[in-house]
């Protein structure tokens, strides 16, 4: 088995392999399939499974997924804003533990910052937290202002992650967002790192380039992609996978290494941009 790379989950967090398995939508194609893909990421080593209460009957595609192997896996899922408020985030916890068929999550998400006030929710969640129904708790979808207030609320050393729009297309989380979580030891998690329907074509600069630097790895362009996404070591990515050879495809990512000079190739044929006014989300 390749050896993967793995990162600490935010401040003192467990070690985790930097390419996870997301399961949005996972739940609207063939349900055998997907559960053999996510028992074979983690027979390959991906443990980071990734799910919410809003993807539909995701969770119950993950509860026959793990079943019996619950410690292989580093389980998140995240509470919309709308239930957010400390009675409401606990409610929504057990939830998502029925249907996952667990008593415990390692890490529980504000799924993006609602009307509930923060100070609520992180009451909620350290609330959960020493009742043992999760080991950690973070956000998704958070700017820099954003997580100054949730800083201000939590204090230092509690937020173990923001899960990001993160794709060679898209890095505007480079900006400030990265630098924060760095400076603060918040773990970055790219959600939907290969994009949608805008990864790089093979025809394009940065599909010629990705295509170059997949070869003198025997890899694929899609795991030079998710190399690059992951080289920093406090950042991970959840790609969605649906087949085995898919999920085989992305574990491969996770023994890659890009040289200094084959990042900083990509950086120059797929540019980060401008910074946005707003941090982008779907």
């Amino acid at each position: 088995m390749v050896k993967l790379r793995q990162h600490a989950f935010g401040p003192g967090g467990a070690m985790v392999a930097a390419i996870g398995q997301g399961t949005w939508y996972i739940d609207r194609g063939d349900r055998a399939a997907a559960i053999e893909s996510l028992r074979r990421g983690l027979d390959l080593g991906l443990t980071h499974i990734d799910t919410a209460e809003m993807y539909g009957d995701a969770e119950l595609v993950i509860a026959e997924a793990i079943a019996g192997r619950r410690d292989d896996c580093f389980l998140v899922s995240k509470v919309l804003p709308g239930n957010a408020s400390r009675r409401g985030t606990a409610s929504a916890c057990e939830r998502s533990l029925a249907r996952l068929k667990t008593d415990r999550l390692d890490c529980y998400l504000l799924h993006w910052r609602g009307e509930h006030p923060l100070e609520d929710t992180v009451a909620a969640f350290e609330d959960l937290v020493g009742a043992g129904k999760i080991r950690s708790w973070g956000v998704s979808n958070f700017d820099v202002g954003d997580l100054d207030d949730l800083l201000a609320v939590a204090g230092p050393g509690r937020i173990a992650c923001n899960q990001v729009l993160y794709h060679l297309t898209e890095r505007a989380i480079e900006h400030a967002v990265m630098p924060w979580c760095a400076r603060h030891q918040v773990a970055v998690v790219a959600y939907s790192p290969f994009g949608h329907d805008d990864f790089p074509k093979a025809a394009s600069a940065g599909g010629r380039v990705l295509a170059d630097i997949a070869a003198g790895h025997g890899a694929t362009p899609r795991q030079v992609a998710l190399a690059f996404l992951t080289r920093e070591d406090f950042v991970f990515a959840i790609p969605k996978a649906a087949s085995v050879a898919h999920v085989e495809d992305n574990a491969a990512a996770a023994g890659l290494t890009l040289t200094a000079a084959e990042i900083a190739a990509i950086d120059r044929a797929l540019p980060r941009g401008p910074k946005p006014r707003r941090l982008p989300m779907i």
